[in-house]
């Protein structure tokens, strides 16, 4: 069993060892030059204001290699940046083992793989359903197309995609850069002996996409359509998109679901004997769907008729509950994180968001494990999301969080508490800049209350975030570094994740004299966050572990 020493704090009591230490995520804020789209910068924030000029504040890597992706163009995300945070160590993350084994040919020689092909070259339909785009946080479109390339190979005659539009890891409305260019592949490798076809589609935050259980009606509405070809009928993808535009002005995520048809007919309804693989790599807004799939037992809703299909997903979404039950690579497998050494020491843990991120401070933090380490000692809240549009209600529930978080504090019961507060990522996908300064100001309020309590109780917060995304909400010009510009003059709304580093503060008015915080050469990433929030604990670190922001005196 693995275990923490304890540092020799030099004080004459033990209170340094002994008092609360919290770790506040600000998820998608981080750190950008000044400019119009800067809604971290423009947002009044005292709060934040006086931790960045008054405290020890290092700036973190939050994006590429860091975070375990392939190379330092991927932007980080809320999946791997929370992995970093709870693993205290880089592990190569899913876009990267997708694409290696795709290149090595490993998922091609896969048991899963194989069945999949088997099972469609008896004469039945091979179908592909996920995130098209290649914003690489959640799927990437040339994964896709590897997959579809290797089917004819192998000779699978009949190829259906269900394509799920993107607008938030992406241009927000972007989904036409990638039907057209991908029409065109589909065209150059139909022939007589190979029929592969778009079937189905619509935006990821309107059908199929929910994670933790926060909205069943997105993923029924999402089996309607792939499933049953109930829907709105198209000739095309290219149409639906095109009129829905016209008559709705969406943006690409919030695209009502669509049916290809011929003839009045869907050309790609779910069968019996088909096989499904749903090529999403990243597991929160994956599981949900697999379950519909999977789950012969499913009751989340009626889904009038249950074919029956091979299904495997990328990966193995959930390795405790074993969702889906095949797959074609296998995860990382990451170890040794904060959660389990604490654990294992019996540090009592208390974890906390609203349903949009309460998997993030729990499965993703313990290294995509659901379950916790050590039912005694660890306490996982979740406090229910509103089901609206996150603009129309940029504050979410941060001052319910807060409440509860304080509530706990004031308990004494837990010594490690983690929260994070959605806003300014959720928000900062919409597009909204007004609705995003407004969520950013809401959370500057609640880190007020929460820092009067960290002074009372004697302790001590790190506060950071998992990604960049508040820090830039209007594209940017490559050319210029200025707001790009829409063709009537108004600025570009950026609805993706940002390429910048994110804040890390250690906010400590008690016994921050018994160490130092390291000189910041920009060689920390959020690796490093474990190692230096059991240093303030009072315990050493593991040596597998990045290491520690700062050095006990």
């Amino acid at each position: 069993m693995n275990t923490l020493k304890k540092l020799n704090f030099k004080t004459e009591c033990d209170c340094a060892s002994n008092r609360p230490v919290f770790c506040i995520v600000m998820d998608g804020i981080g750190l950008a030059a000044d400019s119009d789209g800067n809604a971290v910068k423009n947002a009044v924030t005292p709060t934040l204001d006086k931790l960045m000029t008054q405290y020890p504040m290092l700036k973190l890597k939050a994006h590429g290699v860091a975070v375990g992706l392939p190379s330092d163009d991927d932007m980080g995300n809320s999946e791997v940046g929370h992995n970093a945070l709870g693993a205290g160590q880089v592990f190569a993350q899913g876009a990267k083992l997708v694409t290696k084994s795709i290149e090595t040919g490993a998922m091609f020689a896969s048991d899963s793989w194989k069945e999949i092909v088997n099972v469609a070259n008896t004469g039945k339909t091979l179908h592909f359903l996920g995130l098209f785009s290649d914003g690489n946080v959640h799927s990437h479109i040339d994964h896709l197309k590897a997959m579809i390339e290797q089917a004819k190979n192998e000779g699978v005659k009949t190829v259906r995609i269900h394509i799920l539009l993107d607008g938030r890891d992406v241009g927000e409305t972007s989904a036409l850069e990638y039907i057209r260019p991908f029409e065109e592949f589909l065209s150059s490798i139909n022939d007589a002996s190979f029929d592969a076809k778009i079937a189905s589609g619509g935006g990821r935050m309107n059908i199929t996409m929910d994670r933790y259980e926060a909205n069943w009606s997105m993923v029924e509405r999402g089996w309607k359509t792939h499933v049953l070809g109930e829907g709105r009928q198209f000739a095309n993808a290219e149409e639906a998109v095109t009129a829905y535009r016209n008559e709705l002005g969406c943006i690409d995520q919030d695209l009502p679901a669509f049916v290809i048809a011929e003839n009045g007919e869907p050309v790609g309804k779910i069968t019996d004997g088909d096989s499904v693989v749903f090529f999403n790599f990243r597991g929160d807004r994956s599981i949900e769907i697999s379950k519909a799939f999977d789950d012969k037992d499913f009751d989340k809703f009626d889904r009038g008729y249950l074919p029956n299909v091979t299904y495997a997903g990328m990966l193995e979404y959930d390795g405790d509950l074993h969702i889906p039950s095949r797959y074609l690579v296998s995860p990382p497998e990451i170890t040794g994180t904060l959660g389990e050494f604490l654990a294992n020491t019996g540090v009592t843990q208390y974890a906390l968001s609203e349903t949009q991120k309460y998997g993030h401070v729990t499965y993703f933090w313990n290294g995509n494990k659901s379950g916790k380490f050590d039912e005694k000692t660890e306490k996982y809240e979740e406090i229910l999301s509103d089901v609206v549009p996150f603009e129309q209600r940029p504050w979410m529930k941060c001052a319910e969080i807060t409440d509860r978080l304080i509530e706990t504090a004031n308990s004494g019961e837990y010594r490690f508490m983690r929260v994070n507060f959605p806003n300014g990522d959720m928000v900062g996908h919409t597009g909204n800049y007004l609705a995003t300064i407004c969520s950013v100001e809401a959370l500057d309020l609640c880190l007020k209350r929460i820092l009067d309590v960290v002074d009372k109780l004697g302790g001590v917060a790190l506060i950071t975030a998992d990604h960049g995304n508040a820090d830039e909400m209007y594209e940017i010009n490559k050319k210029t570094k200025a707001p790009a510009q829409n063709e009537d003059g108004t600025f570009k709304s950026k609805t993706s994740h940002t390429l910048n580093p994110v804040p890390c503060i250690i906010y400590d008015n008690k016994f921050a004299d018994l160490y130092t915080v390291k000189e910041d050469k920009g060689q920390f990433g959020l690796s490093n966050v474990a190692a230096t929030l059991v240093n303030l604990m009072g315990f050493e670190a593991p040596e597998i572990w990045d290491e520690s922001m700062i050095t006990v005196k």
